[in-house]
């Protein structure tokens, strides 16, 4: 089958089957070789692995992932691109394709059918609308995930590596670091797809943390608490936990277990740490 990294090559599978973008799905299909080998690099894939593909598309990276690894699952949740997919991928027998939501993918099931449980490696390219669901979803079901390599929306990368007290700092940067070690491996520009996407795109590797970088004794009132706190940036952290739907917390209790932190009662959410968020949801859970 011709390489597909090749833009003339995609091209022609697309008008062989008079192919149209669904806007709804994000499609955009990488025609770089060059970009393609520096996944499969980042993500470390050789032939012992077995890749969990999101959205593959037409079957551009799902081909490099066939010639890297030992077995691929490729989750697409467009039916008009299973024929495609037959067709691209048939000279392939390590490959499945599945034509599903990757939110309803039962994936600890297919890690132990596929891997015996053993830790998986995720490959995606993945739509603006849906990158921040799916790699929670990944992290929160406790799937047993080695790292994810994605390819995302340039300020979406930037927001997962970013640091307390910067603009991109966010509830998305401290779950992601919770779970993972973030690293940008690649900028990735427009004229790298079909069709061209109006912003630039790159590659960030996550790699899970082997244990939590942090003790927390409730995960659940932390990242509650981390979404109160960045729900309504300009407020101070004490007004943000405070009016949090999902808190039950009094004021004088919040300054209180910041005081005994050694932070003033003004401090926004977003100078926090991981670490603090850690300790000021252990002291704010026993209060």
């Amino acid at each position: 089958m011709a390489d597909l990294g090749k833009p003339q090559n995609t091209i022609a599978v697309l008008q062989k089957y008079n192919f149209n973008f669904q806007k709804k799905f994000g499609q955009n299909f990488l025609i770089d070789p060059r970009v393609l080998e520096k996944i499969i690099q980042a993500a470390e894939i050789t032939q012992e692995d077995f890749v969990l593909e999101i959205g593959p598309g037409i079957g551009t990276m799902t081909q490099y992932l066939c010639e890297n690894a030992r077995e691929v699952a490729a989750v697409e949740i467009d039916r008009n691109l299973i024929p495609i997919l037959a067709d691209t991928l048939s000279a392939y027998e390590n490959v499945e394709v599945l034509n599903e939501d990757i939110l309803k993918v039962d994936i600890n099931r297919l890690a132990q059918e596929k891997n015996q449980g053993r830790p998986i490696k995720v490959v995606a390219n993945l739509p603006y609308y849906i990158t921040t669901p799916i790699i929670m979803g990944l992290f929160e079901s406790h799937v047993p995930v080695d790292s994810i390599t994605i390819m995302v929306q340039k300020e979406v990368a930037e927001r997962m590596q970013a640091g307390p007290g910067t603009k991109d700092y966010g509830a998305l940067s401290l779950a992601v670091r919770y779970y993972a070690r973030p690293e940008i491996v690649a900028n990735v520009p427009p004229n790298c797809f079909i069709p061209r996407p109006k912003v630039g795109s790159a590659v960030i590797r996550l790699t899970r943390h082997r244990e939590n970088p942090v003790q927390v004794r409730d995960e659940s009132l932390m990242f509650r608490m981390i979404r109160a706190s960045f729900n309504q940036r300009r407020k101070t952290l004490v007004n943000g936990l405070n009016n949090g739907a999902e808190l039950n917390l009094e004021k004088q209790q919040i300054v209180n277990a910041l005081g005994t932190m050694g932070l003033a009662p003004d401090i926004r959410g977003e100078a926090l740490t991981l670490e603090q968020f850690a300790a000021l949801s252990n002291l704010l859970g026993e209060s």
